[in-house]
């Protein structure tokens, strides 16, 4: 439902709801769940439309969503954690923590390459083709032998869907003094302390009946195979699956409380998970005017003009060019957020303190995508007072 709060226009709040039914009444996909929110106060909180074409589930606030890309934004601040804790730095060579990395111009990769999506290993979803994905240590040994740099580490900026975080993903487990999975790590530093209590890495079980697959709309990018054989996308139905690239579940609710922990400087209601000083440096602009490379395909693609990628240290940003941006143009430069595969996003503005959050049904195509959420993270922002 809608509600008017201090610093927020019930009747735009009122207009971003009828935009979204519009959407969702024209087939621009199933449904979705939103929350906006102004200093942490929520002022629109509701679940719209379904979690297929046959509209026989309606989606409710706690739905459970498949993440996609977002995961990477657990796995960000993981990484994040350990530069705090001195585990190893912005400037550690990768090949200091997974020795079975070295070799060519990987040697010279480091973590500031992987955050910022600089690190020079081609953009690919899959490091051997037909192999199971939802094995973090499977996944590690296949990059380190089959991947190679096609550019030195620094000099380009290319979105890496795979490589990067799964790398982050391992060697925060190799560096952690009591040797947890990558799992077990996020639900004890991160997850446990915020009260998120419908996420997970992976389907876990009581979880599954909230859950909404994946619907690629007949269109499927690529395979994400998991070990029990459970179909093309079935990685994503794998109890056990760790991926810390794309393996993440999560309601609107909880992926609120891990925005507000970033707005609020790292630490939500008692529970500090990053410092201050961490998140300044993690929102600022590292990647200069360097496009993103899968982004300026898809730009030309669609007759847009390449614009920069804005990433700072694993977060995306808003940046100030007028351009296709998934966070809008009215939302200030230091906007920052993740989103994953054509369904999920968030953002928070630092300046104007708007929160957005929004998981959606129905997986679009990427240019759909960020015009979709260009004009929705617009409403919302206008809506500021």
């Amino acid at each position: 439902m809608t509600t008017t709060k201090p610093g927020l226009d019930g009747n735009r709040l009122q207009h971003l709801r009828q935009v979204i039914q519009q959407d969702i009444a024209t087939d621009k996909y199933f449904g979705a769940v939103i929350l906006v929110a102004r200093h942490g106060e929520p002022a629109l909180q509701e679940a719209f439309g379904w979690s297929g074409a046959d509209h026989q589930q309606a989606l409710k606030l706690d739905s459970v969503f498949s993440l996609f890309s977002l995961t990477k934004a657990f796995t960000t601040v993981l990484t994040l954690r350990a530069i705090e804790l001195g585990q190893f730095s912005l400037t550690t060579r990768v090949a200091e923590i997974i020795p079975e990395f070295a070799g060519g111009q990987r040697e010279k990769i480091n973590f500031f390459h992987l955050l910022t999506h600089t690190s020079g290993l081609p953009a690919l979803w899959i490091p051997k083709p037909g192999m199971y994905i939802d094995r973090l240590d499977e996944i590690i040994t296949a990059i380190c032998q089959n991947i190679r740099s096609i550019d030195p580490p620094g000099t380009r900026c290319h979105y890496s869907p795979l490589f990067n975080h799964a790398l982050m993903g391992e060697a925060v487990r190799r560096c952690d003094p009591l040797k947890r999975s990558y799992r077990q790590l996020l639900q004890d530093e991160v997850l446990t302390p915020l009260g998120m209590h419908d996420t997970a890495i992976g389907l876990r079980a009581d979880l599954r009946e909230r859950h909404i697959f994946p619907d690629f709309r007949g269109k499927p990018p690529q395979e994400h195979l998991g070990r029990s054989n459970l179909g093309p996308q079935g990685a994503f139905k794998e109890e056990h699956a760790e991926m810390p690239w794309v393996g993440g579940i999560t309601s609107v609710p909880d992926l609120f409380r891990f925005s507000e922990m970033l707005r609020q400087g790292g630490t939500y209601h008692g529970a500090r998970i990053l410092s201050p000083a961490t998140i300044d440096l993690a929102t600022r602009n590292w990647t200069g005017t360097l496009p993103n490379e899968l982004y300026k395909s898809v730009a030309l693609n669609h007759g847009w003009e390449p614009y920069p990628a804005y990433i700072g240290l694993g977060l995306c940003l808003r940046g100030d060019t007028v351009c296709p941006n998934l966070f809008g143009s009215l939302p200030t430069p230091r906007t920052f957020g993740n989103y994953g595969s054509g369904s999920t996003l968030f953002w928070v503005d630092p300046v104007t303190q708007v929160s957005f959050v929004y998981l959606s049904a129905g997986i679009m195509q990427q240019a759909p995508n960020i015009e979709r959420f260009h004009r929705l993270s617009d409403i919302a922002a206008s809506a500021a007072l």
